[in-house]
C-alpha cells in the first residue's frame, strides 16, 4: 500500500541524512522524496512517498516524531490531499511530427519549456498517473530523456501540518 508522509522538521544541516537514514536503518524504500523550504525559514517539509504495512509505517511515524529536528508528522491520503509531481520529457520532433507531438501536450497541459529543431521539451505536473498515461501518449513520437520531481502534497481544505505540532516530554532525545 502506498503511504505519503509529510515530516516538518527544523531547516539545518544534515537533518535530511538523519530522516532519510531512519528509513534506510529499518529497510523502507523511498519510492518518492522532495525537500523545501516552508514559509519560514527556519523550517523544511519532507515529503516522503513509500510503499508498506499500515502498522510498520505507523511505527516509523512515531520513530520520526521522536527525532529532535521533526517537528511534526502527517499521514496525507491522497484523497484527501491535493499531491503533485513535476516531470520534464524530451521529446523526438521534427518538421513531419512537430504539430502532432505539440498537440499531445496540449492535451495534458504539458508546457513547452523548450524547442530545438529535433526535440521539444515539456513540463508536466499532476499526479503520477497523468505523468504516466502522457508519457504513454507520447512514446511512439521518441522519447529522449525524462526526469522527474518527488511527489509534494498539502492536505485539503483548513487543517495544516501545524496541528500536528507539539511539545514532547521526550524532545531532546535523539534515536540516532
Amino acid at each position: 500500500m502506498k503511504h505519503v508522509l509529510s515530516v516538518f522538521v527544523e531547516n539545518q544541516t544534515g537533518v535530511l541524512v538523519r530522516v532519510v537514514s531512519m528509513f534506510s536503518r529499518r529497510e523502507f524504500n523511498i519510492d518518492s522524496l522532495s525537500v523545501g523550504v516552508t514559509e519560514s525559514p527556519d523550517f523544511s517539509r519532507i515529503t516522503v512517498v513509500m510503499q508498506g504495512d499500515g502498522n510498520l509505517v505507523e511505527q516509523m511515524i512515531k520513530q520520526l516524531e521522536k527525532m529532535p529536528v521533526v517537528r511534526a508528522v502527517q499521514r496525507l491520503d491522497e484523497k484527501s490531499a491535493a499531491c503533485r509531481g513535476m516531470t520534464l520529457i524530451k521529446v523526438r520532433a521534427d518538421d513531419d511530427n512537430r504539430l502532432d507531438v505539440l498537440k499531445m501536450g496540449e492535451l495534458f497541459r504539458a508546457h513547452v519549456v523548450d524547442v530545438e529543431s529535433s526535440s521539444i521539451i515539456f513540463e508536466i505536473t499532476g499526479s503520477d498517473d497523468k505523468v504516466t498515461a502522457f508519457l504513454k501518449v507520447i512514446k511512439p513520437y521518441g522519447i529522449v530523456e525524462v526526469i522527474r520531481t518527488g511527489l509534494i502534497a498539502l492536505e485539503r481544505g483548513e487543517h495544516t501540518i501545524y496541528e500536528h505540532c507539539e511539545e514532547r516530554e521526550y524532545y531532546g532525545k535523539n534515536l540516532l
